[in-house]
C-alpha cells in the first residue's frame, strides 16, 4: 500500500503537524510506505509562472512541465491513497495548497484529456483532513463546512478518485476537549484505506 500525504503547514508547533505525527504512527502501524509532500518544507512554488500560464492557459500541451511538477505526477502515479492535510484558513485551504492544484493538476494530465498525452490515474481513495478553529456544529450550521467539502471533493478531487471524503477536525481552540476525540479518528483511518484500497 502506497500513502501519499499533501501536507501544508508552516509551523512544526501547529496542531496539525501533531496530526501528521499520529498518520504516520497509523501508517506505520500497517507497514504501508508513506511519502510526504511538505509544500512549505519544500519551498513549493505556488504561484504560476508566465510561462506555466501560457501552457495551462491555452492549453499548450506541447510545452515543457516544471520538473517539480513532474516529480508531484510521479508521487501521484505510485499513490493507493492520497491524504491532503492542512488547516482551514479563511474557510479553505493554505494558499501553498491551492497553488499546488493550480500547477500540479496540469493541462493533458488532470484535464482536458487529449490522444498521446499522459493522464493522471485514477486514485482508490482521497481523504481531505482538515483542521479548524470552529467546532463542527457550527461550520455546518454557517454552511461552511458544505462549501469546504463541495470546493475539495467534488472539483479539486472530482473524478479523479473512486472514493473520496472530508474530515474536518473542528474545535481546535478549545484543544483539550476535542484532541482524544480527533485521536479516535485518525487512528480508525486504517480500516478505511483497507476497505477502499485493498
Amino acid at each position: 500500500m502506497n500513502i501519499l500525504v499533501i501536507y501544508s503547514h508552516p509551523s512544526q508547533k501547529s496542531y496539525t503537524f501533531q496530526v501528521l505525527q499520529q498518520l504516520k504512527t497509523v501508517v506505520e502501524k500497517e507497514n504501508w510506505n508513506m511519502e510526504i509532500s511538505d509544500l512549505y518544507a519544500m519551498n513549493f512554488q505556488s504561484d504560476m509562472s508566465a510561462e506555466e500560464y501560457e501552457r495551462e492557459g491555452f492549453a499548450k500541451t506541447e510545452l515543457s512541465i516544471a520538473s517539480d511538477v513532474v516529480e508531484e505526477h510521479r508521487k501521484i502515479e505510485q499513490a493507493d491513497c492520497i491524504i491532503f492535510l492542512y488547516p482551514v484558513w479563511w474557510s479553505d485551504c493554505p494558499a501553498k495548497l491551492k497553488g499546488w492544484f493550480d500547477r500540479v493538476y496540469s493541462v493533458g494530465y488532470a484535464y482536458k484529456q487529449q490522444p498521446n498525452l499522459p493522464k493522471m490515474k485514477t486514485i482508490k481513495y482521497g481523504l481531505v483532513i482538515c483542521t479548524a478553529g470552529h467546532p463542527n456544529e457550527f461550520l455546518n450550521e454557517i454552511g461552511m463546512a458544505q462549501s469546504m467539502q463541495t470546493i475539495m471533493l467534488e472539483d479539486r478531487l472530482g473524478m479523479r478518485f473512486e472514493h473520496k471524503e472530508m474530515i474536518i477536525l473542528g474545535g481546535t481552540l478549545d484543544i483539550e476537549n476535542v484532541q482524544e476525540s480527533h485521536k479516535v479518528v485518525i487512528e480508525r483511518l486504517a480500516n478505511k484505506i483497507k476497505e477502499y484500497c485493498l
